[in-house]
């Protein structure tokens, strides 16, 4: 997806984005994301940010909220099911200072927050992004 924005992108434009990013997942990782949904907010909270040992709302473009795949069982219930949000004033931010294209900022949020799902760090997802040529 190509897309040229004549106003500064909507939280619908980046849910698109989102989803776009997830069609492009090959399988057979695709076949594990069936429930994650994406949700848009502005910004992370103070509590959200507290939580990830951040303060400062611009830190964050992307959370995970959920069991990774490596623990979940059949005896877990009544949890909600797994999400991401993209912070879009972050992500704005970082689109404009860093002249990235939009589509691909979003998609790389994205995939690093799937890959939490699949129960991958922070520095694991470093090292493989690393390693590409």
């Amino acid at each position: 997806m190509n897309r040229h924005f004549g106003s500064t992108p909507s939280a619908a434009d980046f849910e698109a984005l989102a989803h776009a990013a997830f069609a492009r997942i090959p399988a057979p990782f695709a076949d594990h994301l069936d429930g994650i949904t994406v949700h848009i907010q502005e910004y992370a909270d103070a509590e959200t940010l507290a939580a990830v040992g951040l303060t400062d709302p611009f830190q964050l473009t992307g959370l995970y909220h959920g069991r990774p795949m490596s623990e979940e069982s059949v005896w877990s219930s009544g949890q909600f099911p797994p999400r991401i949000t993209l912070y879009r004033q972050p992500l704005l931010a970082e689109w404009r200072q860093t002249g990235v294209r939009l589509e691909d900022l979003v998609t790389h949020v994205v995939v690093h927050e799937v890959g939490h799902h699949f129960g991958l760090s922070d520095e694991q997802m470093h090292d493989l992004e690393q390693d590409q040529p």
